[in-house]
């Protein structure tokens, strides 16, 4: 089966995904996006009471199901405290350090919907006033968001409608090059539902049948830790999360394969699936890496500690620079695509 799909249609879909606001807790705009893409193919969705996303293909046997998933959540924060000077204090939604956004263009979003644009700073940012501009500690205390306005007391802020507790979206800066890359926020984890897109996109148009009924899951609150550890179906047999794969030192992990992960902080994932994706993407002659992340986990791993009795696996396209600043090459989005074709049409493993 030779499979083809084009990745600068994959490219198209991540560039408009990263650039819906969308932190944990606050993904209604980027759910009803992808909810309107997969009913123009004629896709049955239903949304979840958490506000995911699920998907349902049906298969050749509906007695035993396969589920995948990806997450649209994404890293933000949320206004802690209004500063008597104007000024925002933050509080992190999901797991990043602050030097990682320090400089970063932001959006605030109140509750009313109103959106206001901002910075996020050090306080001790000019080093013309602050001898320890340098040195000081990149922490709640010292980051702050100057505010687009012209505001300077914590009333002026208020009278605008900003509150505590609206939400924070990072500009994602994303860029396509010549070379074969994009890079951007939140690749993690909008490159995987974009893959999933395209590939649901395809098995409607080419009119596919599957062998199994297949569930895919849109989650929205991965990077807090349970986007994906409810609405699976009984018949659930088979959970794939598609998710980045972490790279850096001591990491098999690159730019340009698909990652397939044994282990991370949950402990091992189903050996018997393992073994059956790395023989489909020997097989089909599709680049890839095996590897272990000891400061991950997935919706898969969110699943099984829910005390779901089903195999799951983890797959993805091999991320750098993975909660800052991301970027990952085509080749790698080309053999995550490949390597769920060949999945989604296989056979299930013995378990």
């Amino acid at each position: 089966m030779n499979y083809q799909p084009s990745v600068q249609e994959t490219f198209t879909l991540i560039k408009e995904l990263v650039s819906i606001p969308s932190p944990s807790g606050n993904t209604s705009k980027v759910i009803s996006y992808v909810e309107k893409f997969l009913q123009e193919y004629g896709v049955d969705t239903k949304r979840n009471r958490k506000g995911g996303l699920i998907a349902t293909v049906k298969g050749t046997n509906e007695k035993e199901h396969r589920m995948l998933t990806a997450h649209v959540d994404t890293l933000g924060a949320m206004v802690k405290e209004i500063k008597s000077n104007g000024r925002l204090k933050l509080t992190m939604i999901g797991g990043f350090r602050w030097n990682s956004v320090e400089g970063e263009y932001c959006e605030i979003e109140t509750s009313s919907g109103k959106i206001f644009t901002g910075t996020i700073l050090m306080h001790q940012t000019s080093v013309h006033v602050y001898k320890n501009a340098g040195d000081a500690p990149r922490n709640d205390e010292n980051i702050e968001v100057r505010i687009d306005e012209k505001v300077s007391s914590r009333e002026q802020v208020k009278e605008l409608g900003i509150e505590v507790g609206d939400f924070v979206s990072f500009d994602p800066r994303v860029q396509i090059t010549d070379s074969g890359y994009i890079k951007s926020r939140h690749l993690d984890d909008k490159a995987s539902v974009a893959i999933l897109l395209n590939m649901i996109k395809h098995i409607q148009t080419e009119k596919i049948t599957l062998p199994y009924t297949t569930h895919f899951l849109i989650s929205n609150n991965e990077e807090i830790g349970y986007g994906g550890n409810s609405n699976i179906t009984q018949e659930t047999v088979e959970y794939l999360a598609v998710d980045m794969g972490a790279l850096g030192d001591g990491q098999s992990s690159d730019e340009y394969t698909v990652s397939i992960c044994v282990k991370d902080s949950s402990g091992p994932y189903h050996y018997g699936l393992r073994k059956h994706l790395v023989e489909l993407a020997q097989k089909n002659e599709i680049g890839y890496k095996v590897d272990i992340y000891p400061f991950y986990g997935s919706d898969a791993s969110a699943a099984i500690r829910s005390g779901h009795d089903i195999i799951h696996g983890l797959i993805g396209p091999g991320i750098e620079s993975s909660h800052a600043f991301e970027r990952t090459h085509e080749s790698s989005i080309l053999n995550t695509q490949k390597l769920i074709y060949h999945y989604l049409l296989s056979e299930m493993v013995d378990y």
